[in-house]
């Protein structure tokens, strides 16, 4: 079931789904596994190219090898806009590695007051997938084995997916939409409290 908010279709998964990341279990696995980079907006590329010189300090010689081969973003398979990634085919370039968990090089700029763009906005919203519909965008939860921890963890606090990702969520649409979307949660909680 989707839920309509505001130009979005919402999956009633995230209200449903429990989800906290829990990087001590995975090591920040999303940054480094999958088939293509992170899905980029195109005003994000540029953005990361503009910022580079204040960022790139922070990104290891292997990923900055792999941007200055493939370039700050590249069309994936599917014809995606994406990330690169080193060798084509490991982590995102923009990962780094602190006590043995992969981590956002890029965000890590944003934490020290480098640069005012955190990270792409696929990543902070993750496991929430966003996809272009012709009139809205659909907002979808992504189920991955790696993130396993991380609903297990969501469990046991009681985190919802979409409360796990307020910030990214406020990022996106603003906080009239979350606030709007919170009220949205409890009327839906309401509904299955009282089996409609």
């Amino acid at each position: 079931m989707m839920i309509e908010h505001r130009g979005t279709l919402i999956s009633e998964d995230l209200f449903e789904k429990r989800f906290v990341c829990d990087l001590n279990a995975c090591k920040g696995a999303c940054c480094v596994e999958g088939e293509s980079g992170a899905p980029l907006e195109p005003e994000e590329a540029e953005q990361m190219k503009k910022l580079w010189p204040k960022y790139r300090s922070y990104i290891p010689e292997k990923g900055r090898q792999a941007v200055a081969e493939q370039g700050f973003s590249m069309i994936d398979e599917d014809g995606d806009l994406v990330t690169p990634l080193v060798d084509g085919k490991k982590e995102c370039a923009f990962t780094i590695f602190e006590n043995g968990i992969a981590l956002c090089g890029i965000e890590k700029a944003w934490k020290d007051g480098k640069i005012p763009f955190r990270k792409p906005i696929s990543c902070h919203l993750y496991p929430i997938r966003i996809e272009k519909l012709k009139f809205h965008e659909g907002l979808n939860y992504h189920k991955w084995k790696l993130c396993k921890p991380a609903c297990t963890c969501g469990a046991k606090l009681d985190v919802p997916v979409y409360r796990f990702l307020k910030d990214a969520l406020i990022r996106k649409y603003g906080k009239q939409w979350y606030a709007e979307l919170e009220d949205i949660h409890t009327e839906w909680e309401k509904e299955r409290g009282s089996g409609k």
